[in-house]
């Protein structure tokens, strides 16, 4: 068996070495996948849009009726033992900038453990929470230069299920439409809601370049409001884009001329097919690399910022 990636985990508190057992099968994280997650970048040690994920985080909680037995400070500066211990935090270097540090960072909170059998939650039950970290995998060259290809999924969302906008632990969905990609010779799969509105990819929202507008499904539509789609709803008009936020069909995709996909973690991606049908001229759109651009020079630009303000307080 691979070893993990990192040599240690941050749980409930403690800093753990990653190969050791760490939480009971009668979590209910585990037995049930009873809990919400969040994963982002971290850059020279700095977590990039923590509040915003923490913020999308608590509304999971309180969708699932249960909440972190502490406060976010202690999530903050578990993230800062956890890199600091795996040498991702920028300390390497006598200004703290050079070598960044690049990692990405999973926050998992479950309902924890319930010695009970069934479903329904143990109300005196205390939360499990855990933060790991890998070191950060850009997107392929592959994928950066020729595009994604993506498929429509056989699995459907329900618009108005209360469900649909949390980023739960419970990803067998998620899982099904990865392995039609993978059958198809497809990178990701977009799924649909029943009547037939655009959502989302499985792990990315989706955005549709005509002109200078972007278009990108509405919150409401069975997908995870992501932080990355948010911040390129506010600066969309830094690369020259209108940003509008509308429901969309597979003829609005096969009408685009550039489409991405957009996470915290890969940043924007172009994407050239959809279930084998050319999306614009194939390649990778001008816009498109703009965004993505002007996306990763902000991370950078953030990280700086907290990284010399990080080293004003040591």
């Amino acid at each position: 068996m691979a070893r993990p990636a990192a040599s240690h985990v941050w749980l409930d508190g403690r800093l753990l070495p990653s190969d050791a057992a760490h939480i009971s099968v009668y979590d209910r994280g585990f037995q049930l996948g009873d809990g919400v997650f969040e994963a982002l970048r971290a850059r020279r040690g700095v977590a990039i849009e923590l509040a915003g994920h923490l913020a999308r985080l608590h509304g999971g909680l309180a969708a699932l009726a249960f909440e972190l037995p502490f406060g976010d400070e202690v999530v903050a500066a578990g993230i800062e033992e956890l890199l600091a211990a795996e040498g991702w935090d920028g300390a390497g270097s006598p200004d703290g900038i050079e070598p960044p540090g690049d990692a990405a960072i999973r926050i998992t909170v479950s309902r924890g453990f319930d010695p009970t059998r069934g479903v329904k939650p143990n109300v005196d039950g205390r939360a499990t929470v855990a933060i790991q970290a890998w070191p950060f995998s850009p997107p392929s060259a592959r994928a950066l230069q020729e595009g994604e290809r993506l498929i429509t999924s056989r699995v459907h969302r329900d618009a108005d299920s209360p469900i649909s906008g949390i980023k739960t632990t419970s990803r067998a969905e998620l899982v099904y439409a990865r392995i039609e990609a993978a059958r198809a010779g497809a990178d990701d799969a977009i799924f649909l809601t029943t009547d037939g509105r655009v959502t989302e990819a499985t792990t990315s929202n989706v955005l549709l370049i005509g002109g200078d507008v972007c278009a990108t499904p509405r919150l409401g539509t069975a997908l995870l409001a992501g932080t990355t789609r948010a911040w390129l709803v506010e600066h969309g008009d830094a690369v020259g884009l209108a940003m509008v936020q509308r429901d969309l069909r597979l003829e609005d995709v096969f009408a685009a001329q550039e489409m991405a996909v957009c996470a915290s973690i890969g940043g924007v991606i172009p994407v050239t097919s959809l279930d084998g049908k050319q999306i614009g001229d194939g390649r990778p759109g001008p816009r498109t690399i703009a965004m993505r651009e002007a996306r990763e020079s902000w991370i950078d630009q953030v990280s700086i910022e907290g990284a010399r303000v990080r080293s004003r307080r040591a």
